[in-house]
């Protein structure tokens, strides 16, 4: 492992500060992410400024009904919450898909939505890879890259973003806040991640030194009716091939919300925003669920391996919105 400087702040403020003066300098909380970077030689910072010890593992109510997930609260928490489980049940069913028992003990909720791709080419330094030596190329076009992403792609990386607990997060309509140098800010989640374009190797809208405070849940009382959907390769301990996080509000024989996420084919959590529309306002039907999945994924760019996850993303949208349409 490469060698770095390690240091423990007690203060918010001095965290912050330590790490925006050292361009080489990086946060870290669970490690399940940084620690396993660094190992394989793609992440070399040369100073860990640990915030464990920062008041920042929160699960609470906000004033407004909404919830307040803190940064340092650890994933298994979140996921078994009476607060999570009967309001959110999309969120904890995406948390308790993800990962394993002993890795959602140390894995934290900003540690999550910072986490990096799994691409193979990205995590092997003799590969090229823009993600992370930019203007190297992107090994995965026209390699094996069946994992790959399907949407939001460009000729720079295909790389999918990982994360389980982001997809419903994203359908939510959350809101992280961040605590940075120049102060704190709040951003729409669905603005957190960036889609690769030329630039890749930049993944969220973090400046360097900003550290993720919470991510606030809002009141969503039509959240009470969702689920997630994972479809992977094996039954535990594996990455979406493709997943969804929805959420059906059904009154009078009409649909009056539809909030549609998906995991697994993006190069960052990816709102089915075109899909939602077409729900709106209409009565459910078969038909109708296979015409918000065709919207879902109009748009999408396949490679030579990964072509068969745009007909099984949209099998599990109407998978799950029938599975919802059909609760009372």
């Amino acid at each position: 492992m490469h060698p770095f400087h390690y240091e423990q702040p007690q203060e918010l403020g001095s965290s912050v500060e330590r790490v925006s003066r050292a361009q080489e300098a990086s946060f870290l909380a669970g490690g399940t992410g940084l620690l396993d970077l660094m190992k394989l030689g793609v992440e070399t910072p040369a100073l860990l400024v640990d915030v464990r010890k920062l008041p920042l593992a929160q699960i609470q109510e906000l004033p407004d009904g909404g919830v307040r997930l803190g940064a340092l609260a650890r994933n298994s928490d979140v996921a078994h919450h009476p607060l999570i489980r009967e309001r959110y049940p999309v969120l904890s069913e995406a948390l308790l898909a993800g990962a394993s028992g002993q890795i959602r003990n140390m894995a934290t909720v900003g540690g999550n939505i910072m986490q990096r791709t799994r691409c193979s080419y990205f995590r092997d330094t003799s590969t090229p890879c823009n993600k992370r030596n930019p203007g190297s190329g992107c090994s995965a076009l026209e390699g094996i890259n069946r994992g790959h992403a399907v949407l939001g792609v460009s000729e720079s990386c295909i790389a999918t973003h990982p994360s389980d607990m982001c997809v419903p997060l994203a359908a939510l309509g959350a809101t992280v806040r961040i605590q940075g140098p120049k102060g704190e800010r709040t951003v729409p989640f669905t603005d957190f991640h960036l889609v690769p374009g030329t630039t890749p190797q930049r993944e969220t809208v973090l400046e360097h030194g900003e550290l993720v405070l919470s991510v606030d849940v809002p009141a969503l009382p039509a959240a009470k009716r969702s689920l997630y959907i994972k479809v992977r390769d094996r039954a535990s301990y594996a990455f979406a091939l493709t997943s969804v996080a929805a959420i059906l509000e059904v009154e009078g024989g009409v649909i009056r919300q539809a909030r549609l996420a998906l995991g697994g084919v993006g190069t960052k959590p990816w709102r089915a925003l075109a899909a939602e529309q077409k729900l709106m306002g209409q009565a459910p039907s078969p038909q109708l669920y296979q015409e918000a999945a065709k919207a879902a994924l109009e748009g999408a760019k396949a490679r030579e391996h990964n072509g068969f996850k745009v007909e099984l993303a949209q099998r599990t949208i109407v998978r799950a919105l029938t599975t919802l349409g059909g609760r009372s």
